[in-house]
């Protein structure tokens, strides 16, 4: 089993949701987020002063995967949260090994548990 996070723009969250959700994803746990990376903020006009934004709003996603479909998921998440523009600030997904899942209600484990 792996981990997935993946870092995407806020406007992005709901078109990889539906994608995962395509193609057989059953559960994510979305995070609203704030970070920087190469984008690294911007500069805002707030009553006539400017303000500088460290952090730039994001969407944080975390699925729980079975090894088969780790590839599959972390290519449905490119395709899904890439900008037409390719500027810098798509998002970055981080991949990690998962040792043990367990569902709560039932006790199943692993893979039974995804």
């Amino acid at each position: 089993m792996k981990l997935i996070i993946a870092v995407v723009k806020s406007f992005k969250v709901g078109a990889v949701r539906k994608a995962l959700v395509g193609i057989g994803i059953k559960g994510i746990t979305v995070t609203d987020a704030k970070g920087f990376g190469r984008q690294k903020g911007h500069v805002e006009l707030y009553r006539g002063a400017e303000h500088k934004v460290d952090f730039l709003p994001k969407g944080k996603l975390e699925i729980a995967v079975a090894d088969d479909m780790v590839e599959l998921a972390a290519d449905t998440i490119l395709q899904a949260a890439k900008t037409s523009d390719g500027k810098v600030g798509d998002g970055k997904i981080f991949i990690s090994n998962l040792e043990k899942a367990t569902r709560i209600r039932t006790g199943e484990t692993d893979n039974d548990a995804l």
